[in-house]
């Protein structure tokens, strides 16, 4: 059939786009003259899909049903007709015969364009080629496409169009479906998964009079009635934690964060997480949790721990491994910063790698960790691995180590060199939090501008008293490239930002 067609277009000659939009207004405008106007008709009622038909095949033969959907393809043979129909669900043939339908209604289906919405009304039945389809008795056009889509046989692959009008890349690129559908599985199933543990899904502003909860540089806008300047959220850490001072024990949000950055594979301005909160619970328990949601999902919904992403086979068999930051840089870097307490030293031994500390950043050994890591450890971490215990310096809300006050007790997750989380025993001392703001504000002061705000009504709420509180934040978008192989995040978000065409 698909070869038949390929003949057939081959054989056609080249009309211009102008005319093809032409002919295709004209036909509308004929229509509306006869009184038969396709944009007044209000609703159909389908009693089938096109993937039903193929499944139930031989128990819907010779029954009539209803179907509605897309034409991409006309096949004509004098007085019969075939075309495919498409469905949110695939796509089933239609046969059309002059002499089983009103001829005038057949006359005028025969016009109907590649692109068309039609509602069909016939029986289930196989042609002589075995193909499965539905003998049309009615066909009734729904709407009029009044562009053509794309060349039939090559679909949408540019890949900036396919972003810019993702309608058009759903119609002729189908497959694409499948990463949002995986999308919307696995942001259901992190709900089912947290309201099954007792957490409670809040809402928190989008709109905030400070930036807080994330190092990032925010997305400023105008309320004009308070005539202030608003910031768009970075992070929904901070409300969330005074909900845990009100005595919400465990809660969460899965929402839209925007950061004023770069785009890349990785990053869109504007992008989903969730945020979950817990209190009476550390970062061990957020690591269960972490876990938990990746290996219950890929298991479920994909029926495999193996994934394949970013060239790499990805096994997200339970047990991942634990490091922490000290060790993961002694194993991959070679400096041991377990046996070095002198800041000097630490930014010697890090500048000996090659290593240099961002130029607003205090010359720590904290500091010098860190940029050891972030430099010379990511870039290993293939299989799902959590680095533990970041320096104080990079975690301004997270409580200390009590085995080693220069650390925290916070992770990260990595899967194929990503950050897919991070999570945190949260700070809940008042008087610690303050001093490490101030630290903050000084690194803003130097020219850091995606450094922590000070927030004066946290510090208000953690007076009030914060039990202790494991929190986790993870990106949904990346989860979702790794389990649906993408390796764009644009593949995994319906409508990505786009620089806007002159």
């Amino acid at each position: 059939m698909e070869q038949e067609n390929r003949n057939q277009q081959n054989a056609a000659p080249q009309v211009s786009l102008g005319d093809q939009i032409k002919v295709r207004r004209e036909k509308l405008a004929q229509l509306q003259a006869e009184g038969m106007d396709p944009f007044t008709i209000t609703r159909f009622v389908s009693t089938t899909t096109a993937q039903e038909i193929k499944d139930h095949f031989d128990e819907m033969e010779g029954k009539p049903v209803s179907i509605a959907g897309r034409l991409m393809s006309k096949r004509g043979m004098g007085k019969v007709s075939f075309c495919d129909l498409q469905d949110k669900t695939g796509r089933i043939q239609l046969y059309a015969r002059k002499d089983e339908m009103d001829e005038a209604e057949y006359n005028r289906f025969k016009k109907y364009d590649i692109g068309d919405i039609v509602g069909v009304e016939g029986e289930i039945f196989r042609t002589q080629r075995g193909e499965m389809s539905v003998r049309a008795k009615t066909i009734t056009l729904l709407s009029k496409s009044l562009l053509p889509l794309p060349e039939k046989f090559h679909g949408l692959t540019d890949k900036e169009t396919r972003y810019r009008q993702r309608y058009v890349d759903l119609i002729v690129n189908p497959e694409v479906k499948r990463n949002f559908i995986i999308r919307s599985q696995f942001i259901k199933h992190l709900r089912d998964y947290l309201d099954n543990m007792g957490y409670i899904e809040v809402e928190t502003p989008v709109l905030n009079t400070i930036a807080g909860g994330a190092a990032a540089r925010p997305f400023i806008t105008h309320h004009n009635t308070l005539d202030i300047d608003m910031y768009m959220r970075i992070a929904t850490e901070l409300p969330l934690k005074r909900l845990i001072v009100g005595g919400m024990d465990r809660v969460y949000e899965v929402g839209r964060i925007f950061r004023n950055e770069g785009m890349d594979p990785k990053h869109n301005p504007e992008f989903t997480t969730v945020e979950l909160y817990q209190a009476y619970a550390d970062f061990h328990d957020m690591m269960d949790i972490a876990e938990g949601v990746y290996t219950t999902f890929a298991q479920k919904y994909l029926g495999t721990y193996e994934l394949k992403w970013m060239g790499e086979t990805i096994d997200l068999t339970p047990g991942w491994p634990r490091l922490t930051m000290v060790d993961a840089v002694k194993q991959y870097v070679g400096v041991d910063f377990g046996a070095i307490t002198d800041d000097a030293e630490a930014v010697a031994a890090a500048k000996a790698v090659g290593v240099e500390l961002a130029e607003a950043a205090e010359k720590t050994w904290g500091n010098a960790l860190y940029a050891c890591f972030d430099q010379k450890v990511e870039e290993h971490l293939v299989q799902p691995t959590f680095i533990t215990m970041y320096p104080v310096e990079v975690s301004p809300l997270t409580k200390r180590s009590p085995e080693d006050p220069r650390l925290t007790e916070r992770f990260e997750f990595f899967i194929c060199r990503s950050e897919m989380g991070n999570a945190y025993s949260e700070l809940n001392d008042p008087i610690d939090q303050r001093e490490r703001f101030m630290k903050q504000v000084e690194q803003r002061e130097r020219g850091d501008d995606e450094t922590e705000m000070l927030d004066e009504d946290f510090l208000t709420a953690l007076e009030y008293g914060m039990p202790p509180t494991g929190g986790m934040g993870m990106g949904i978008d990346r989860a979702v490239m790794l389990f649906t192989g993408a390796d764009t995040i644009r593949d995994v978000i319906l409508f990505p930002t786009m620089k806007p065409q002159s």
